[in-house]
């Protein structure tokens, strides 16, 4: 309040200021104050005012009886409507329990006292005395986490990039917590489990496998299908609690390195689609990111993974693929059949009634294994095929065809004019013209020295008339 009023004394003041000076004449100083009073001037809100002539008087009159000060707007006193008894009850229910909201508290006061302030006053009054919600929290104190080795802990993230081919992109990528190594990235079109999963399974297969993963609580993220990977793997698995974003801090900082150094430069009109946009972020990460000493590791992010310790190695690709693999279990019915995505496969009739597994990949469901309590049970034959990929797989769009440069309209448009030019007009021709033309199509065309043009008739002639 204290700001807000030398705010508007300093501007009360530019204003007047000239008009107390005593060399100017009565007539002098009342021309100036009506150009004053006729002007636009720019308030303390940042808005244009105008100020009458009394005002600028009287302000005139202020600043030669009291200085500065007496430009200052007097506080304003008015009477509170809440008693303080009742705002002091309110406080006390606060910080009995803090988790009490002002809408639960102005309920209490109306069953306790039969009336009770507007929700707003109280939350008005709790702030004034630092009783608001947010204050009235615990404090917690995050202490700096570093993980003590390469492939420890990777922390997994998603970002939205620019509109590549007509449809927005989505960059998931995985750090090596210790290192803040970028191992496993890739951009595509959708925000899904399978984009999260080609992002991870090219971080394996280049820098092995992790101890843990560390992702939020994003529909991509809590899927069951990276659940059966990771235990494949042998990995864990960690989320980070609804409303805790705090863990997620080093991805989020390699992503502003993204936005400010790689999505800055990138023209995505000139980009031919995902496969040029992964090869220009794969060149900037292992040209300019992994080789660029990192301000708070004090190394190069790629040297220190290396130097940390020889990491896993990377899984058999059998392994690999199984890990990859989708799964979902089904009951077998009577007639030894499953249903999977509206497609119906034949299995072994000695599965009726039992509830087994079904491993497929998501892109191919032309070929789904059966698997009962994890032993291998054959292959399920195809019977009925509506879906040949998972309802959740997203195909990423094909570039866009070579264009041939033919010009159908304009060829039609030629071959006309063409024509045109060498159609003959009878009514040019001279009169007694031979009564036979040929045309361009070689056709020979034999009409009388009299033709109606119109009807496509000789024309009558009567005697004694032309």
């Amino acid at each position: 309040m204290e700001d807000h009023a030398t705010e508007v004394a300093l501007f009360r003041y530019s204003l007047v200021r000239c008009l107390v000076d005593e060399s100017l004449s009565g007539a002098e100083r009342g021309r100036l104050a009506r150009e004053l009073a006729g002007t636009a001037h720019l308030g303390p809100g940042g808005t244009e005012v105008y100020v009458s002539r009394a005002t600028i008087d009287r302000w005139m009159r202020m600043l030669r009886s009291g200085g500065f000060a007496a430009l200052k707007p007097e506080a304003r006193h008015a009477n509170p409507r809440t008693p303080e008894e009742l705002l002091d009850l309110a406080c006390r229910l606060r910080r009995e329990r803090p988790e009490r909201t002002a809408a639960h508290i102005c309920e209490l006061l109306r069953t306790v006292g039969g009336w009770a302030p507007h929700e707003r006053t109280l939350q008005r009054h709790f702030v004034r005395v630092g009783l608001a919600r947010s204050e009235s929290r615990p404090k917690l104190a995050f202490g700096r986490f570093e993980a003590d080795r390469p492939n420890e802990l990777w922390t997994g993230d998603a970002l939205h990039g620019p509109v590549i081919g007509g449809r927005k992109t989505y960059l998931f990528a995985f750090i090596d917590d210790y290192s803040r190594a970028l191992v496993g990235y890739r951009w595509g079109h959708a925000e899904d489990t399978l984009r999260l999963e080609a992002a991870l399974r090219s971080g394996i297969e280049r820098r092995g496998i992790p101890e843990a993963i560390y992702l939020d609580n994003g529909s991509a993220m809590v899927s069951v299908q990276l659940l059966r990977a990771c235990a494949v793997l042998g990995m864990k698995l960690h989320h980070s609690k609804p409303g805790r974003p705090e863990g997620r801090g080093k991805i989020e900082r390699v992503f502003k390195t993204v936005r400010e150094q790689f999505l800055v430069e990138l023209d995505p009109g000139k980009v031919c689609g995902l496969d040029e946009m992964n090869s220009l972020f794969s060149a900037f990460v292992e040209s300019v990111y992994h080789r660029r000493r990192h301000t708070e590791t004090g190394e190069p992010p790629i040297e220190r993974f290396l130097a940390g310790g020889a990491p896993s190695s990377p899984p058999s690709a059998e392994q690999l693929h199984e890990a990859f693999l989708w799964a979902e279990r089904r009951m077998v019915t009577k007639t030894g059949t499953v249903n999977l995505f509206g497609n119906s496969y034949e299995v072994d009739p000695a599965l009726i009634g039992r509830r087994v597994e079904l491993v497929f990949d998501p892109f191919h469901l032309e070929a789904v294994e059966v698997r009962f309590e994890g032993r291998p049970m054959g292959a399920a034959v195809p019977h009925v095929t509506r879906r040949h990929s998972h309802p959740r797989v997203a195909k990423d769009p094909e570039p866009p065809p070579v264009p041939t440069g033919i010009d159908y309209l304009a060829l039609i448009e030629a071959r006309h004019s063409e024509e045109m030019a060498k159609r003959i007009v009878y009514t040019d021709l001279p009169d007694g013209a031979g009564p036979s033309e040929e045309d361009m199509d070689g056709i020979v065309i034999t009409r009388p020295a009299s033709w109606d043009l119109v009807t496509d008739r000789p024309i009558e002639t009567r005697e004694g008339q032309p």
